[in-house]
């Protein structure tokens, strides 16, 4: 059986990690590799339907994807996290329990994440209605040591998605 893996995406809100996981479970799937994306909106729908977004909510929430993603990589799936996941702490929980466990830092400005605000949420937290926005309101905490920084203001989606598949290579998970 093939070894599973879990890819981590960590940036802030609109930088690009969902769209990246997308495109690296594509090429994944195309050479037959088994692939589950576990993205922040959909998996907190039913895994932590109860959760708000205070820090000891959030960091339940990401226990729970990393119990979940290490589960699954433990049967050969390639897991691809796309979470903000804004404490180091928490993130370092998540690599100890995974073990094969590759972060990468989605790096964009909070000034082109506002531009971008896909989802409304900065505007909304901007204006008041939302309260512990990351970046906003409560604080992102950078990784020290990802394995991949990839920096969504200065290259392409497929530039994003080549170094992580490259990182993987070098990694011997593909």
């Amino acid at each position: 059986m093939r070894k599973g893996f879990v890819v981590w995406f960590t940036g802030l809100p609109g930088s690009g990690k969902t769209a990246i996981a997308r495109e690296l479970e594509k090429r994944l799937a195309a050479k037959g590799i088994p692939t589950e994306i576990l993205d922040g909106d959909e998996v907190r729908k039913w895994l932590s339907p109860e959760a708000g977004f205070s820090r000891e909510d959030r960091e339940r929430h990401i226990k729970r994807v990393a119990h979940v993603s290490k589960l699954l990589a433990k049967h050969g799936v390639a897991v691809l996290v796309s979470l903000v996941s804004p404490y180091r702490s928490v993130r370092d929980y998540a690599r100890k329990l995974i073990g094969d466990f590759v972060e990468v830092y989605v790096k964009c400005s909070l000034e082109t994440c506002i531009k971008r605000d896909p989802k409304g949420l900065y505007k909304r937290a901007l204006a008041g209605e939302i309260k512990d926005m990351t970046g906003i309101q409560d604080p992102y905490e950078e990784p020290l040591s990802p394995e991949v920084v990839v920096d969504t203001e200065r290259q392409s989606l497929k530039e994003c998605v080549d170094t992580v598949y490259r990182k993987l290579v070098e990694l011997g998970y593909l």
